[in-house]
């Protein structure tokens, strides 16, 4: 490629985030508009982020199991606000085997309509609540307007089912699955979120309440990054799904839905990266350690990569995941071009001038101002240290987030013009008081395109709540926050 460089981010924001998903070997597009491939790595860092997640789900009491992919219509329309809620985004067979089906059938936007109707025939009584769900699928939502990752029409996510004996229990498994997903986005991802409540306009069609990890990309726009949904008894009434109560009467299950999709990856890439590329966090890394053996001559080259097979050996016994480049076809600056552009954390050079003076070259991805980016040492204390340099970096990613979403979070905003000036200049979280009144939302579409967030967790308020609701009419019933969104 004749132009190494990205478009900057201060630049172009979004042509910074195309090009790096598809640089860095992330995703492509295919023939499928809005159906994308996840290439290998882009795909290891997927793996990465289900496996964390699922140890999580199994440490909760969830089980894992698979639903079809093809609904029947009647289902969706069970739910009233459900259907209403995603008809535009339907994607509909209605032919099979050269014939017209006698109903339609839709690909899975979200699956509570046929899990409940599934949990209707294997519940009789509370002794079999509660029933906790969790499912690896892909969707389908007909978006018109796609981005890789962040809003595409086939996308992989997770989505938990559960049914409960009362309303409390279900409450609080929305909550707690909200919990384990800030808990997954700050540790794990590097990115931390605000939690809290949506307003009504911004819930799950067919949710009583929804919850949602709310996280500040770099461009301060807002990546709702994974929702939490109390469902209360309104699809188990669709499906008819009743239980035997302990005092001996029928009652409907009472149900909550949660997810996260490869939209994270998305907001990993908007989290870290930088000019030159994408930045990965250690934990998520498919390779998180890549060395690159160097050499002019035979004998040099012979001497480097039996180096360069000893320092895997011992990374790989220590737990870290390690990739000798060896690569003869390409140069060692197009490796380090490569693995720059692609975000591998740490990278360990050895050449023949390191094997004689007993050292290694490391070279971090990513690192604190003033600090270098290459760092001479002893063999024997990168090997010791690597398990450590690498949770150091990823620590220190979360913290340099955490850092810059508190920079941009705007509290005590009580006027709607400095709303405006706000979120059309550097934009961020603002957080304002609200009368409740959804005309105050609607007036915020149209003028600022901005919405509400969420209804912050008490974490999350400001000292002081805000008396007046920033339309400067009514009192302000909540706090809340708002921000421009993908």
């Amino acid at each position: 490629m004749a132009d190494r460089k990205l478009t900057p981010r201060s630049e172009d924001f979004a042509a910074w985030y195309n090009e790096v998903v598809l640089r860095s070997e992330l995703a492509d597009y295919s023939p499928v508009r809005g159906s994308p491939v996840i290439r290998p790595w882009g795909y290891g860092i997927w793996e990465r982020m289900q496996r964390a997640l699922d140890d999580m789900f199994k440490a909760t009491g969830h089980e894992n199991a698979y639903f079809p992919l093809l609904i029947p219509m009647s289902f969706i329309e069970k739910e009233k606000e459900h259907v209403e809620g995603f008809k535009p985004e339907l994607a509909v067979v209605t032919h099979a085997g050269g014939k017209e089906l006698e109903e339609p059938l839709v690909i899975r936007p979200t699956s509570e309509t046929v899990i409940l109707e599934m949990f209707a025939k294997w519940v009789q009584s509370y002794r079999d609540l509660p029933l906790l769900i969790n499912q690896w699928a892909n969707v389908m939502r007909w978006e018109l307007r796609t981005r890789l990752f962040l809003r595409t029409a086939e996308f992989l996510w997770q989505e938990g089912h559960t049914a409960h004996a009362t309303a409390e229990e279900a409450e609080e498994e929305t909550l707690r699955m909200l919990g384990v997903y800030r808990d997954f986005m700050e540790n794990w991802i590097g990115m931390p979120p605000i939690t809290g409540l949506k307003s009504d306009s911004e819930k799950f069609a067919g949710a009583v309440r929804s919850y949602s990890c709310e996280a500040l990309m770099q461009d301060n726009k807002a990546l709702q990054a994974g929702t939490s949904h109390f469902l209360g008894q309104n699809f188990s009434r669709a499906a008819g799904f009743t239980f035997q109560t302990e005092s001996g009467v029928e009652d409907y299950a009472w149900s909550t839905s949660w997810g996260v999709s490869t939209r994270m990856v998305g907001g990993m890439v908007m989290t870290h990266g930088d000019d030159e590329g994408l930045v990965v966090p250690p934990r998520l890394a498919p390779v998180q350690v890549v060395v690159v053996p160097i050499y002019r001559t035979d004998e040099e080259r012979a001497a480097t990569l039996e180096k360069a097979d000893q320092v895997e050996a011992r990374l790989r016994a220590d737990g870290v995941r390690v990739k000798v480049d060896a690569r003869a076809h390409l140069n060692p600056g197009a490796k380090f071009y490569e693995w720059e552009r692609k975000g591998a954390p740490l990278r360990v050079e050895i050449g023949p001038k390191d094997l004689q003076k007993g050292q290694l070259c490391v070279a971090r991805r990513a690192f604190p101002d003033g600090e270098k980016r290459k760092l001479f040492l002893p063999e024997d204390e990168v090997l010791a240290s690597m398990p450590d340099r690498l949770e150091a970096m990823q620590v220190w990613l979360k913290d340099r987030a955490l850092a810059r979403r508190e920079a941009h979070s705007h509290r005590g905003v009580t006027d709607w013009g400095e709303m405006k000036e706000i979120l059309e200049g550097e934009g961020g979280f603002v957080y304002t008081g609200w009368s409740g009144d959804p005309a105050v939302e609607e007036r915020a579409k149209n003028e600022l395109k901005a919405t509400i967030r969420v209804i912050p967790d008490e974490e999350f308020r400001s000292p002081e709540a805000p008396a007046r609701c920033i339309s400067g009419e009514g009192e302000a019933l909540h706090e809340v926050v708002w921000a421009r969104s993908y």
